[in-house]
């Protein structure tokens, strides 16, 4: 089995790159390290880009300008062989804040000159010493409240700017034991058999105690929040979840993997679902939406303990007709229009 090492390292020096570049210098870490086809997965407005140069130009300057003295404060970054059947590959996984000074608008969102962190998660395929794909999940919302706005209705856990793991052994710079993370991984893949189409026959808590702690902490994004013991957690999220939204589809995964006592995967969508009234304080509706997630696991002994979760929520609400970034900031964002400015 692979130690991953060559891909860690491919990856490292890409955040070295990039993180120290500023202005045009930012593309040229982009081109450097990315393949011709490079397909780069991001949040509403985002969405997919297939180049470097849109990357460049329609996130990385537009964020640097605006977090000024940017650092990355990762608390995660693992490596393993994707187990999802007919993707395959070999993918890196970086996860933390991005912490700068919000010197300058973002998405319309006010700048407050103070720090401010946003919450990232990233899956990178490296094929031929290249990055090929991106999946980067970013928690927008979280960084608007930071600034003062408030895009959704009180949420039923809490809002915290979210530590990594407990144990502050998520960097794994080296090869871990092959075998940790295969029993990481068959605990996460339990879990998803159990919880992934809500139909195990058991109360909440006991389909819950299958696979996770009972300390159990699940580090939720903003307009749902973080919470803490499977008994909270089912009051907080889990059990309003489920009874508020329905026809959810099966899951299905792009990336699935696992090292040493971590592990995650993302869609795109994860799975769709339809609102039936009172999930996140919003209306209900006949049109199903999609769900694109990452979820990030910490295992210890043969039960979840961790669990840092990214939803793009404001792509789930535009589905639904409701532009959240335009509601709460009074400016409509283009994506297209990148570094050049906000279209209102």
């Amino acid at each position: 089995m692979s130690d991953f090492g060559n891909e860690k390292q491919l990856v490292r020096e890409y955040y070295e790159r990039l993180d120290g570049a500023s202005g045009g210098d930012i593309l040229m870490a982009l081109e450097a390290f990315t393949s011709i086809d490079y397909l780069w997965r991001g949040f509403h407005p985002f969405d997919e880009i297939s180049s470097a140069c849109e990357v460049a130009e329609s996130f990385w300057r537009p964020l640097r300008a605006a977090l000024t003295c940017m650092q990355r404060r990762m608390d995660i970054f693992m490596a393993g062989q994707n187990t999802i059947v007919g993707q395959g590959g070999v993918w890196v996984v970086s996860m933390g804040h991005l912490m700068g000074l919000f010197d300058q608008p973002w998405l319309g969102i006010p700048p407050t000159g103070k720090i401010a962190m946003l919450r990232y998660c990233e899956f990178h395929r490296v094929e031929n010493n290249k990055i090929t794909e991106t999946a980067m999940y970013f928690d927008i919302p979280h960084l608007m409240v930071q600034a003062g706005l408030q895009p959704f209705p009180m949420q039923t856990a809490a809002h915290l700017v979210q530590p990594g793991p407990m144990t502050h052994d998520g960097l794994m710079f080296e090869q871990e034991n092959p075998a940790a993370g295969l029993k990481t991984l068959a605990v996460i893949e339990d879990m998803i058999r159990d919880l992934g189409q809500w139909d195990s026959g058991l109360g909440l808590a006991d389909e819950l105690r299958r696979t996770w702690s009972e300390d159990m902490i699940w580090w939720g994004p903003e307009g749902i929040g973080a919470t803490f013991t499977i008994e909270r957690y089912a009051k907080q999220h889990s059990g309003p979840f489920r009874a508020t939204l329905t026809n959810r589809s099966k899951t299905t995964h792009i990336a699935r993997l696992a090292e040493g006592n971590f592990g995650g995967f993302f869609g795109w969508p994860n799975f769709t679902a339809t609102p039936a009234g009172g999930f996140m304080g919003m209306p209900a509706t006949a049109t199903p939406a999609e769900f694109r997630v990452i979820d990030i696991y910490r295992r210890d002994a043969d039960k979840l303990v961790e669990n840092w979760i990214f939803i793009d929520l404001l792509h789930f609400w535009n589905m639904q007709g409701i532009d959240i970034l335009a509601r709460t900031t009074g400016i409509l964002v283009g994506r297209e229009t990148g570094a050049k400015g906000l279209q209102v």
